[in-house]
């Protein structure tokens, strides 16, 4: 009874103060009675939400509003938030959210350098309900669908329907539980029309989703979606929009999905996505009959790459054209990153990824990364792996199971420079550590068209001498050499029928257990190469090879099998022009099998026990010595030595 006497104590004061005396002859003044703001605007004014908002309202950007309940905009109603405003969520679970009814608009006018926030206090996953928005678009949920959060009523049949405007937001902390099955996403449209505008949005650290589409047409641009527990972007109900350029992370362990399609197929599209998992996890799941067209896919550090979780086609997923691969990582040059969200304070900075799977497209690394090598990172032909100035690639000591390799059609362009190499090493640079570069290229080879390679099975040559395989420059690979059986083990690069095409200069191989550089068929020549303590053939070379290479670097200065050229089979007649090898610990110097030999220009071969070796007796007319057939008893410290010590990049700070 108290408060009714003092609203109308208060209504009448308040009559008095608008009283107006009028001129239009009657001596009766009009009365204007102006009612009071409802209790939900009297909040808003002093910067708490909650309750309903039945008539239109603009925040104040200067206030931090409390939201500490749930805060819902009416049909026919507006919620406009201007460029900086900032709502403070507690953690008050599922009881706190803010939900836009069907014919209701929100209208968020954050910029660049003002995004409007939605965050609880600590921004844990959980601790509040997000953002849902309903619409009138169709969904296969049919018109006047109840929403499994709040029980909202959406959908209807206007493809074309508008919620208002969404720009440069950020919303932290979100996914509260609603029961066993659901829980709040941070932002969640159902039957949202595709008069809608959504732009420049970031869900970060919710336990949930980051963003779900619940049927509708709406389509969004540019978001920014980090460690959302649950799925970075969701849709079911035949949702038939688009979204263009968006960045996803997962940096923390659990479930860790980029894309979860549920239900029918309403292809909708999505133009640069760029994912990357620090934790693995399932890139691209598809439920049911789900599916959609994708162009310009970047996704690393996920174990599984597709996803077909109830036996959907292939077919209605399309990736840059074609059915989606399992069998492909989807690793391409990332058209959206991190830095194209200035506006987004991350708190994840990433340092370090896992470098594994299959790539069929151009695949370009950061050098600002270093890269963990775990498994297998294979190019497949068409593919084309681009590693920059100063990239450092750690593998694993996983043995042969850990490796590069770039297949028949494939190429890799590494751009080190003598400041900057590309460094491949595992964490202790020992001795059969990994597996190694192996590069299979299209040139000629005694093992005919289409031979299998020793090493993974891959298949090479061809009858393409000039193919190219792409270009090496300034690489530095240490630790490799693991063991395949009794008779084969990884070498440090292994060239696979590689064509003169392709660009190999300034390369180090350092502590490997089998040797340095092995040349099988191919045409492919090098120059400046350093080649250290590799404990088989520092350069071994078969099946008819017939390259050159200028300036060579060996050094053996730990005791075991140090042999510095191995040549074997069929004699191609490879060039060497500047050869030092110099020997600590004896051992041979150059070893010549079957009919094997090669052409050498300006020699100095030091300390070995042994300087030639016709293993099976082939003729020393075979290998030319600064011009003249090869001699067992020759000193051979006849030439300049080449001068390694001007190599600077030799160990890759190592």
């Amino acid at each position: 009874m108290k408060k009714s006497v003092f609203k109308i104590l208060n209504i009448v004061a308040f009559s008095v103060a608008t009283l107006t005396l009028t001129n239009c002859g009657s001596n009766d003044p009009d009365i204007i009675i102006t009612p009071p703001a409802s209790e939900v605007i009297e909040n808003l004014q002093s910067g708490i939400m909650n309750g309903n908002l039945d008539e239109s309202f603009t925040l104040n950007s200067n206030i931090i509003y409390n939201l500490n309940s749930s805060f819902i905009v009416e049909s026919g109603v507006t919620l406009t938030i201007p460029a900086g405003t900032r709502i403070q969520a507690s953690n008050g679970g599922t009881s706190v959210y803010i939900a836009i009814l069907k014919g209701g608009k929100i209208d968020v006018q954050g910029t660049s350098s003002s995004p409007v926030v939605m965050t609880s206090v600590s921004e844990n996953p959980g601790d509040w309900g997000g953002l849902t928005i309903c619409g009138d678009a169709t969904t296969t949920a049919g018109a006047n669908a109840e929403a499994e959060v709040g029980g909202f009523i959406y959908g209807g049949i206007n493809d074309a329907d508008n919620s208002g405007s969404i720009n440069y937001l950020v919303i932290k902390g979100t996914g509260a539980q609603i029961n066993a099955d659901s829980q709040y996403n941070g932002v969640s449209l159902y039957a949202v029309g595709s008069g809608t505008s959504i732009s420049n949005v970031a869900v970060l650290n919710g336990s949930d989703d980051g963003i779900e589409f619940f049927g509708g047409t709406v389509s969004a641009t540019n978001l920014f979606l980090e460690n959302n527990e649950d799925d970075s972007i969701d849709w079911t109900e035949g949702w038939s929009g688009t979204i263009d350029n968006a960045y996803i992370t997962h940096t923390v362990s659990g479930f860790s999905t980029v894309f979860e399609g549920d239900k029918d197929n309403g292809n909708p599209k999505f133009n640069n996505i760029t994912a990357v998992s620090t934790v693995g996890g399932t890139a691209l799941q598809f439920k049911k009959e789900s599916g959609g067209t994708i162009t310009g896919l970047s996704l690393t550090g996920y174990d599984v790459s597709i996803d077909m979780k109830d036996g959907g086609a292939l077919t209605n997923v399309l990736i840059d054209g074609v059915a989606a691969d399992p069998s492909l990582s989807y690793t391409s040059t990332a058209v959206v990153t991190a830095a194209d969200f200035s506006w987004v304070n991350s708190n994840v900075s990433i340092t370090t990824l896992p470098l594994q799977g299959t790539i069929a497209s151009k695949v370009t690394l950061d050098a600002s990364i270093k890269y963990l090598l775990n498994s297998s990172y294979i190019v497949q032909s068409g593919g084309e792996l681009v590693i920059p100035a100063g990239t450092q690639i750690e593998a694993s000591a996983g043995g042969t199971a850990i490796y590069i390799a770039v297949l028949k059609g494939g190429k890799i362009d590494i751009q080190g420079t003598a400041n900057d190499p590309v460094v491949m090493s595992s964490v202790g640079s020992s001795a059969g550590d990994w597996g190694g570069l192996t590069i299979c290229g299209d040139a000629t080879t005694s093992a005919g068209v289409n031979a299998e390679a020793e090493v993974g099975g891959f298949i090479y040559g061809g009858t393409n001498d000039a193919d190219s395989s792409g270009s090496i420059t300034y690489l530095v690979i240490k630790g490799t050499g693991a063991q395949i059986n009794a008779d084969s083990q990884y070498n440090g690069i292994s060239f696979y029928a590689v064509g003169s095409g392709t660009t190999i200069e300034n390369v180090s191989v350092i502590d490997g257990a089998d040797d340095g550089v092995e040349f099988f068929g191919g045409t492919v020549s090098a120059s400046n190469i350093y080649l250290e303590n590799n404990e088989d053939d520092s350069v071994d070379w078969t099946e008819g090879w017939n390259g050159t290479l200028t300036n060579i670097y060996i050094s053996h200065t730990i005791s075991g099998f140090s042999t510095a050229f191995e040549g074997d089979k069929d004699n191609g007649n490879p060039k060497f022009v500047n050869l030092t090898a110099i020997s600590t610990v004896g051992g041979t110097g150059l070893q010549f099998k079957k009919t094997s030999g090669g052409t050498i220009t300006n020699i100095w071969l030091e300390g070995y026990d042994e300087n030639i070796d016709m293993k099976d007796g082939g003729p020393l007319e075979n290998v030319i010595i600064d011009g003249v057939a090869a001699s067992t008893t020759a000193d051979y410290k006849t030439g300049t030595k080449v001068d390694a010590s001007t190599w600077t990049w030799k160990n890759g700070g190592l």
